[in-house]
């Protein structure tokens, strides 16, 4: 007895200590989030001045929802300090609601000053960052002779179609150049009228203009890059497909190979003769398409003259053999549903939605091990059907449990057994004259 005593006494100084441990928790975090709320709403004035009061809207609005959540915390910890005697149960309960209300608080305004940090920085260096656009310009400004100088030796080699991706690259990034330079500019007049969210819009729009700008750059410099590296592989594919074409001679009597072979020949027959001048990003894709598509055709042969292919006849034998066997299942079901139980109609259904995907008609080589695999999967689920509900009528029928109820005497029905057949149109017309006469 003085060890479970001693127990209990442990066990209630453990959860009065949780308790305590609680209540400096809400207290800490309480005061920690109206803290914060102070110190959120001084980040909130300057974070005005820099941006404006449109981009600092979320932050506002979540200061408020954040004042309005923590004035029920403060309600709650008003509750367990006042003259009315409270039970443990009810305070713990208040300061795990304070507790959450307040990580709950700290929680979005950390998310929301996250979101306007990077913005302010960026205000904040305005004039540093102008002063690298313009540089940018400068720099991107000088380039530009140099890429139409680019575009017209690469007009020399490659075809019109192959150029369209860069073609007007230059004149594209002058004018996103001269966006750029007129928008910090306005940024600029702006920050100086103590305009600050206009500014800063406007800087952000020069931002990127100058990185749009800087693409269009990089693309016409490395495309020369690119076009000799996509010549480089053609080179090497033409040869692979040739090779390919030679290989796939062992199967020329197969309709897929012989399209593929088709198809790949065209390919090769299209290319950029001699002397003209090539598209050879396109001419990649195509061959590269048509190669893969030979692969795949020489593939599937090589697997099914692994294996012999699948007579039609015998396909058909297994169509009709699930037909047999669904048309006995069915039958018997339809004939006894009163008796049948619910594992007999879930085989028979799902035979019945199997069938629905067998064709009807012939079917080919490549599909043969797959309906053949589905007739007979619906044929074995048409037969298991059929036992099952053979079982269900056998154990239902007089002197086996059925009629009545294994006990009883010579006139006992069975309960509901008899009922449910006669209402299920189970019992044919002999066994119900011999019944009721």
């Amino acid at each position: 007895m003085a060890g479970f005593w001693g127990k209990r006494k442990r066990e209630n100084e453990q959860v009065q200590a949780q308790d305590a441990e609680l209540s400096r928790k809400a207290q800490t975090a309480l005061i920690a989030a109206d803290e914060r709320i102070r110190t959120t709403g001084d980040e909130l004035a300057y974070a005005e001045i820099e941006l404006g009061r449109d981009a600092t809207a979320p932050l506002r609005d979540a200061l408020a929802a954040v004042k309005q959540h923590l004035g029920e915390a403060f309600h709650l910890h008003q509750l367990n300090h006042d003259e009315i005697p409270d039970t443990p149960e009810e305070l713990r309960t208040r300061n795990a609601r304070i507790a959450q209300l307040c990580e709950w608080a700290e929680d979005l305004l950390d998310d929301r000053t996250d979101a306007l940090a990077e913005p302010i920085a960026r205000a904040r260096r305005a004039p540093e960052i102008v002063a690298g656009i313009e540089r940018d310009i400068a720099r991107m400004r000088e380039q530009l002779p140099g890429l139409r100088a680019t575009l017209d030796r690469l007009s020399a080699r490659y075809s019109p179609d192959a150029l369209r991706k860069v073609a007007g690259n230059p004149e594209e990034a002058a004018q996103l150049l001269d966006f750029a330079e007129h928008g910090a500019q306005v940024s600029t007049r702006r920050r100086d009228a103590g305009q600050r969210e206009q500014a800063n819009l406007a800087l952000e729009t020069s931002i990127e203009a100058t990185r749009r700008a800087s693409t269009l750059v990089e693309a016409v410099e490395t495309f020369e890059i690119e076009a000799l590296r996509a010549e480089t592989t053609l080179a090497a594919i033409v040869e692979d497909s040739r090779e390919d074409i030679a290989a796939a001679r062992e199967f020329a009597g197969t309709p897929a190979v012989s399209a593929a072979v088709a198809e790949l020949d065209a390919a090769l027959g299209a290319l950029t003769p001699a002397g003209a001048k090539p598209d050879p990003f396109d001419e990649l894709t195509r061959l590269r398409a048509a190669n893969a598509a030979l692969d795949q055709a020489v593939a599937k042969a090589r697997e099914r003259a692994s294996r012999p292919v699948i007579p039609e006849a015998h396909v058909r034998h297994a169509v009709d053999d699930a037909d047999r066997q669904l048309g006995v299942a069915r039958s018997v079901i339809a004939g006894h549903r009163g008796w049948i139980g619910a594992d007999a109609r879930t085989r028979l259904a799902e035979a019945e939605r199997i069938r629905i995907d067998l064709p009807s008609g012939p079917v080919g080589e490549d599909d043969r091990e797959r309906v053949l695999a589905d007739a007979r999967r619906c044929g074995q689920l048409a037969a298991e059907a059929l036992q099952l509900a053979q079982h269900d009528i056998d154990s239902s029928r007089p002197n086996q449990g059925g009629w009545n109820g294994g006990g009883g005497g010579r006139g006992g029905w069975g309960g509901g057994d008899m009922a449910s057949g006669i209402l299920g149109g189970l019992v044919i017309g002999s066994i119900l004259d011999g019944i009721f006469d």
